[in-house]
C-alpha cells in the first residue's frame, strides 16, 4: 500500500492470513521510521499499508489444478474496493533466473461487498516447476501481491501423441501439437493426397515434453493433405485441409 500524502504516521503493518489481511494498531516510530509488532506465531506475507486507505481486496481462496500441460488458476474475493484487475504472473523455477513473467490479465469488479470468483488458464507450458502469484492493481496504480501457496509441477507426457492441427481448415497457417514421453528423434512430414512428399516440418532429436510445430501452406493450392509423425516406433498420420 501507499502512504497518504507522504504522512508516515498513517503507516500500518498488515499480515495475510486465511484469505484476508489483518492490520495491527501499532504506529510507526518516528525516530527510525520502523513499526514493531510482537506476538507473531507463524510465517506469512507481510506488507506496509496506509491506515487511512487499507488494502482494497480480500482474497478468500487461491488454488490451481493441472490439465496436461495447462494450469487452471481459481481465486475468490469477499470484498473489492477500487479494484482494476489481477495480473497473473508465472515464475519458471528451473529456468527463469527469478524473473516473473506476465501470463495474462483478469479484470475485476471494481467495487463489491459480495463474493466474486475468477479463473485463468495458462496454456501450453513446458514440463517443469512453476510458481504463480496475482498482482492485484487498483485504479490508482497501487498494487499488492497474492502468492499461490505451493509450486505447480507439469510432468512429462506418459506416451507419444500427435494431435489434430488447429485451425482446420486453414489458410495459410496451422499448428500441430505433439507429445514425447522421452528424449528422442522425431520427424513430421507433409504429403499430398497422391502420396507425394511436400515438406519436412521437423527431423531432429527433441527433449521429452509438449511441442508445437507450425505449417504454412501459402504456396500450396486448396485441397486435402496429410501429415505424419514418426518416432521410436510410433507412427501416426492425420489429415488437414487448406481452404483458400
Amino acid at each position: 500500500g501507499c502512504i497518504t500524502n507522504g504522512d508516515y504516521t498513517n503507516a500500518r503493518l498488515a499480515k495475510y492470513s486465511s484469505g484476508s489481511w489483518m492490520y495491527w494498531s501499532a504506529t510507526p516510530n518516528g525516530s527510525d521510521y520502523s513499526i514493531s509488532v510482537n506476538g507473531l506465531t507463524s510465517f506469512s506475507d507481510f506488507t506496509l499499508t496506509d491506515g487511512n486507505a487499507p488494502l482494497p481486496v480480500n482474497i478468500s481462496s487461491f488454488s490451481n489444478y493441472v490439465k496436461e500441460n495447462s494450469v487452471i488458476l481459481n481465486w475468490s474475493t469477499t470484498s473489492e474496493v477500487n479494484c482494476s484487475g489481477f495480473e497473473v504472473q508465472r515464475l519458471d523455477i528451473l529456468n527463469s533466473s527469478n524473473i516473473w513473467y506476465t501470463a495474462g490479465f483478469v479484470k475485476c469488479n471494481g467495487n463489491s461487498n459480495t463474493d466474486k470468483s475468477y479463473s485463468f488458464e495458462d496454456k501450453k507450458l513446458n514440463s517443469g516447476r512453476y510458481n504463480y502469484r496475482l498482482r492485484q492493481i487498483d485504479y490508482n496504480g497501487n498494487f499488492e501481491y497474492y502468492h499461490l501457496s505451493s509450486e505447480v509441477i507439469i510432468t512429462s507426457p506418459a506416451k507419444f501423441s500427435l494431435s489434430r492441427n488447429y485451425p482446420n481448415p486453414f489458410n495459410p497457417e496451422t499448428n500441430i501439437d505433439f507429445e514425447l514421453p522421452e528424449e528422442c528423434k522425431v520427424s513430421i512430414t507433409v504429403f499430398d493426397i497422391t502420396g507425394k512428399h511436400i515438406r519436412t516440418l521437423i527431423s531432429e532429436s527433441l527433449p521429452a515434453g509438449y511441442h508445437t510445430v507450425k505449417f504454412n501452406g501459402s504456396s500450396l493450392s486448396s485441397g486435402v493433405y496429410f501429415y505424419r509423425m514418426k518416432s521410436e516406433g510410433f507412427i501416426q498420420t492425420n489429415k488437414f485441409v487448406i481452404l483458400k
